[in-house]
């Protein structure tokens, strides 16, 4: 049994005549009652009662016609819908993030930009320190990620970096340095204070950047705390157990118990990367379409930043 064969036997039945249906199929009349015998043979029983008017269900006939109905409509919304995944409009996409990356403008920007383009394909979304994030895109877990530097660049995994900003100094409010620096702070001024930075392994560049930083200046930073978090940073700062470093999209937080200043020639220049994280060989049309469009949005976003 073919789907042609439910489909001739449905137009048969609607039509009540096997001339009129074949003339709707755009076929001789002949063919058309053979494929319906034919039918009936595999069925083991009679669709219609033929008489000189044209023809009508039998009681098996009616019954079969409702499972025809039901069939070819799955097949065709089946078909619409494999075409709609094959376009990347429907479907699901895994998305995993840190918190120092989503606290950056661009990110929600992009998510919410895809939602409303895409609105039938299904986001679930994950936080995620930046090794954990790329482990899981890199097992097929997360279908990208976005995340500041990367920690590591397995097999298999491409990297779109998608921004860059500076890190900016956070000192507590009413810090001495501010005094001297009301702008922007010299690394040197804050040498003798405890530093609060983002575990090694979660930031090696950033965090690796900021001590070389630190020597060309004269000096090896006391680190009082690591944590998991920049945003737990910002916290401590504000609670007064330190200074931290932090990108400059995240300078809103806590701005009534910290200030934010620029580096001054810092080398080398301390910056904060925003990345967005997938598998080389994840087929998903879905996830095409979200990186062309965290691309774009992301070339739109570096050309107003540099707008005078």
């Amino acid at each position: 049994m073919e789907l042609r064969h439910l489909r001739y036997f449905v137009m048969v039945a609607e039509e009540g005549h096997f001339t009129r249906a074949a003339a709707r199929l755009n076929m001789q009349q002949p063919p058309l009652s053979q494929q319906i015998r034919a039918l009936e043979t595999e069925l083991g029983f009679e669709l219609f009662k033929r008489h000189p008017k044209g023809a009508d269900l039998t009681t098996g006939g009616a019954v079969f016609l409702e499972e025809a109905k039901a069939i070819l409509a799955r097949v065709q919304d089946g078909s619409r819908r494999a075409a709609r995944v094959a376009k990347g409009v429907e479907g699901t996409l895994a998305i995993g993030f840190t918190s120092s990356a989503a606290a950056h403008p661009l990110i929600p920007r992009i998510i919410r930009a895809f939602r409303e383009q895409y609105p039938a394909v299904a986001i679930t979304l994950a936080e995620g320190n930046a090794g954990r994030l790329t482990e899981r895109a890199s097992a097929g877990q997360l279908d990208v990620s976005l995340l500041r530097a990367p920690v590591s660049r397995p097999d298999g995994i491409e990297f779109h970096r998608l921004l860059v900003e500076e890190l900016l100094m956070v000192l507590p409010v009413g810090h001495p340095a501010l005094a001297e620096y009301p702008d922007a702070v010299e690394l040197r001024a804050i040498r003798d204070e405890p530093f609060i930075l983002v575990r090694r392994p979660g930031a090696p560049g950033m965090y690796a950047n900021l001590l070389r930083a630190c020597e060309a200046a004269g000096f090896e930073p006391r680190v009082a705390f690591e944590v998991e978090r920049m945003l737990t940073n910002v916290s401590l700062v504000a609670a007064g157990e330190g200074v931290s470093v932090v990108p400059a999209s995240m300078r809103d937080i806590h701005r009534e118990s910290v200030v934010y200043r620029r580096i001054l020639g810092a080398r080398p220049r301390l910056v904060a990367p925003l990345t967005l994280v997938c598998r080389q060989t994840n087929e998903s049309p879905a996830l095409h379409n979200f990186v062309v469009l965290a691309r774009d949005l992301a070339k739109t976003y570096r050309k107003q930043s540099t707008l005078p």
